[in-house]
């Protein structure tokens, strides 16, 4: 089993700046992928942005050039950097990891919440 817990969402102005971790422990697949999903409310949940063990990482457009994920494989965390947030960033923010055998682990979820 692998889990991943979320830290580092929460209520910002429009502009401003956080940053989310995701602790993974368990069965890690240290040679996969990690990243990070959102879903705002009545909508589905789409892909933020992914790294691979390697560093290589790809981003939805909305959030190129705003976001940055980057990964410490030594303590199986990922980050995501949010910068110039806007209020359409507002969602639950969800942690990824593709396991063994391309099965998808997801965490919890964290709440950024961004104000005009």
């Amino acid at each position: 089993q692998v889990q991943l817990v979320e830290s580092g969402g929460g209520l910002v102005q429009a502009g401003w700046s956080l940053r989310l971790s995701c602790a993974a422990s368990g069965s890690i697949f240290s040679g996969n992928a990690m990243g990070w999903y959102r879903q705002a409310p009545g909508k589905q949940r789409e892909l933020v942005a992914t790294i691979t063990s390697g560093g290589s990482t790809n981003y939805a457009d909305s959030v190129k050039g705003r976001f940055t994920i980057s990964r410490d494989n030594a303590r199986n965390t990922v980050y995501l950097q949010m910068n110039s947030l806007k209020p359409e960033d507002t969602a639950v923010y969800y942690c990824w990891h593709l396991g063994a055998r391309n099965y998808n682990y997801w965490g919890q979820g964290t709440q950024v919440t961004v104000s005009s």
